[in-house]
């Protein structure tokens, strides 16, 4: 691996209604809007920043290839819990809906998951002891 590949710093989130995904970052995950405009809102996990960016704006990112149209889960987005059922009831008390879980994996992860306002796909894990 090149050396300089090693850090994840911002993860862009391609979205349909900026102020509905803005809402949801900052009420369900409970994040601080570090930077925003018109067209975006920056939000501040404790090691990544996601950048939330209205789908009109994400063509000149990825050109040549497409956006890719909403309906699908294109990805998987991991965040580690303690306690997955304790944050999966956390979820339903600001409405969220699970699209799975909380299920016991083989690989020794208990897992839920669910998507944003713009599909994007979320997964909360917990390590399971040996």
């Amino acid at each position: 691996m090149t050396k300089e590949l090693g850090k994840l710093d911002v993860i862009t989130l391609f979205v349909e209604d900026l102020p509905a995904s803005k809402k949801f970052y900052t009420q369900v995950f409970g994040l601080e809007v570090v930077w925003e405009d018109e067209v975006s809102a920056v939000v501040a996990f404790s090691n990544l920043l996601v950048n939330l960016l209205e789908v009109s704006q994400a063509p000149t990112l990825v050109e040549p290839v497409r956006v890719a149209p909403p309906g699908g889960s294109r990805a998987l987005l991991t965040i580690e819990v303690e306690d997955a059922d304790a944050v999966v009831a956390q979820l339903a008390e600001h409405g969220v809906t699970l699209l799975n879980g909380p299920i016991d994996r083989p690989w020794g992860r208990r897992t839920a998951a669910f998507a944003d306002p713009a599909g994007h796909t979320w997964e909360i894990a917990q390590k399971l002891s040996d």
